[in-house]
């Protein structure tokens, strides 16, 4: 090895142990900085049935002011417990601990130091009758009484944010709001787990609920201080464990034992039953009076549902309250976790994080809970990916042309409609035991930037159709929500569908269209010919015309199905592509389908499971198109 090459290691080495050394020191720095200013105490704090709620309270030592009460409820822990331990942040963002808050921190009823006992997405009562009749809302409205009449030197405003599951708990302590209670921001909030983390349009996301109720879902008979063990596969390659964990009730028979009480209600209640109903927060977001910023992220796999969702129920049903949407290029709670310039391979050309902590997040919650500074966010405040900026809307969705996309012979999506009056279509062989991947990655569960991933694998497979536009002359902007509507048919009688929305970058060499090359921009530099996931989605096929009650294919029938993708903000830039992927597979992510119709998937035998025909027709009577906004500019 030459000396420039050892040299360079060496540089390099050195470089990356100053970078991580003063990463180290920042937040030592911030850490014992939390230690000078603040005090922590704890307390155990009563609710109306009597139950007691762990909670941990740091307060400024500075008593020259009064100060707003930030609150984060949650099913994780407040660790670290005991008064003199201290979190090494406070806040949201450290920004919250300069300006200074009093922050209080609960464990939620059933959870770690919490008595009680522990219900997943507990159901709202819209009806209480008696201190016997609690929820989520009650708890919240207990606990900020208390704090109001407890916690000294409180200017009598109280807030609250959480992330994902903490951000399900903001959701549902705003209904019904406490007087005090000013400012909410529910962030990456589960809505109902018939959409978000564990299902999407019936279809069960294996690796994620597996790998989440192994560890959390185990019993908690006692108050403590310590979470449970994790799970250990054995190997980091998820396609190989679930592949040979085998049907569903495998998970049971061989590690859960009957132990995880959530995952036998999953297997109990395959449809959207009252089971799954009584678990959806968005008809109760009702009666709530204080200023709502509900935050998401474009690249959520977990909870994209139901920030988008909740936002919009929100709206529905408050009419009159400051209400607003913030959606920026981000992975689940990587605008508190990141700096948010990249995910996966794709670059959005600035530190995303850094501009909504202290642009977007603390200004909302200066103004509504110190009365600083001026309130002047838009409705909706969200991200353009593809173009890389953010753009403000008076309402989401925002004012758009529909379009159809429409699937045509040799793999082409064009505007206009089919005009072939035979039933023509493509197919290919869906076959469960060699399910198509949905990354290239090896993980042992849902990696957080498979929704941006090159998407070319899945194209080369013989069972992943691929239809794509001639490249883009101009820039085309697509806004809001995203529906496939498919004609479809299956030789089972079972079947999932999957739909992906792609962005196609230019090649290198453009011999199709040679005297236009438009220039990369400096995020696309060694992206030459990437196929970007924009937006995908799946629907078990038995649900495309009832979640309550599912029925099977006439197998070899023309059929529609009806997939609604979530919402998107993207510019395809000119020398662009379009394409759209359709198949029936999309392991480990999603269970595999048996493809022949068994009333309860969770139930199957290996011998359900067979190989299917899958047809996708784009003739005139059955055309195979995608529905998206188009936004002029």
């Amino acid at each position: 090895m030459s000396k420039r090459r050892v040299g360079g290691i060496v540089f390099s080495l050195l470089f990356a142990c100053l970078i991580l050394s003063s990463l180290f020191f920042a937040q030592e720095d911030h850490a014992v900085y939390v230690r000078k200013n603040y005090t922590k105490y704890e307390h155990s704090i009563p609710m109306r049935d009597g139950v007691r709620l762990f909670t941990a309270v740091y307060v400024p030592n500075d008593q020259t002011q009064k100060y707003p009460i930030l609150m984060f409820r949650t099913p994780y822990s407040v660790f670290p417990y005991g008064a003199n331990n201290y979190k090494k942040q406070l806040g949201p963002s450290k920004h919250f601990d300069l300006e200074g808050y009093i922050f209080v921190f609960q464990d939620v009823r059933g959870r770690l130091m919490s008595e009680g006992h522990f219900v997943n997405m507990t159901p709202h009562r819209a009806v209480k009758t008696d201190n016997s009749h609690i929820d989520e809302s009650s708890d919240t409205y207990d606990t900020i009484e208390w704090c109001i009449k407890n916690i000294p030197n409180n200017n009598g405003r109280v807030g609250q944010w959480g992330i994902s599951y903490p951000g399900f708990y903001t959701a549902a302590g705003m209904i019904d709001s406490h007087p005090n209670l000013k400012a909410v921001s529910p962030q990456a909030p589960i809505a109902d787990w018939f959409w978000d983390d564990f299902h999407h349009h019936g279809a069960f996301f294996l690796p994620h609920a597996f790998n989440f109720l192994s560890v959390f879902g185990k019993p908690r008979p006692e108050p403590t201080t310590e979470f449970p063990d994790r799970f250990h596969h054995g190997t980091p390659d998820g396609y190989k464990f679930f592949l040979e964990l085998g049907p569903l009730k495998n998970a049971d028979e061989r590690y859960f034992k009957g132990e995880i009480e959530f995952w036998n209600k999953i297997v109990e209640h395959p449809n959207y039953d009252d089971f799954w109903k009584a678990r959806n927060i968005l008809p109760h977001l009702k009666n709530i009076t204080c200023a709502v910023m509900t935050v998401g992220g474009w690249y959520d796999a977990e909870d994209l549902y139901g920030p988008l969702n909740i936002y919009r129920h929100t709206e529905t049903n408050n009419p009159g309250i400051v209400n607003i949407l913030i959606m920026g290029p981000w992975a689940h709670g990587h605008w508190n976790f990141t700096d948010g310039q990249k995910l996966g391979n794709i670059d959005f050309g600035f530190k995303t994080s850094h501009y909504y902590q202290e642009h977007i997040q603390l200004p909302f919650f200066n103004y509504y809970l110190k009365g600083k500074g001026n309130h002047n966010l838009p409705e909706a405040y969200v991200f353009e990916t593809g173009a890389n900026r953010w753009r403000a809307f008076d309402t989401w969705p925002p004012k758009v042309e529909d379009q159809n996309f429409y699937c045509h012979e040799r793999g082409r999506l064009a505007f206009h409609e089919p005009s072939t009056q035979e039933d023509v279509y493509d197919e290919y062989i869906s076959d469960p035991a060699k399910p198509v991947p949905y990354s290239e990655e090896t993980a042992i569960g849902m990696t957080q930037a498979y929704m941006t991933d090159d998407q070319r694998f899945a194209a080369r497979r013989p069972d992943v159709l691929a239809y794509q536009t001639e490249i883009l002359a101009e820039d085309l902007t697509l806004a809001g929500p995203v529906t496939a509507e498919l004609w479809v048919s299956t030789s089972g009688t079972a079947s999932d569908w999957i739909v992906k929305l792609i962005d196609v970058y230019p090649d290198d060499l453009r011999l199709d269209f040679p005297w236009f090359r438009p220039p990369l921009e400096s995020g696309d530099k060694g992206l030459e010919g990437y196929h970007k996931m924009v937006r995908s989605e799946v629907m078990r096929g038995r649900f495309r015309n009832s979640y309550e009650n599912p029925e099977p294919f006439e197998p070899n029938t023309p059929t529609k199905v009806s997939l609604k993708l979530q919402d998107i903000c993207h510019t395809f830039k000119r020398g662009h592509r379009l394409q759209i992927q359709i198949q029936s597979t999309w392991f480990p992510l999603v269970d595999r389908n048996p493809q022949k119709y068994i009333p309860n998937i969770f139930k199957a035998e290996e011998k359900d499971f067979i190989k299917s025909t899958q047809r996708v027709y784009r003739s005139k009577a059955h055309p195979t198109h995608i529905n998206i906004g188009v936004l002029k500019k």
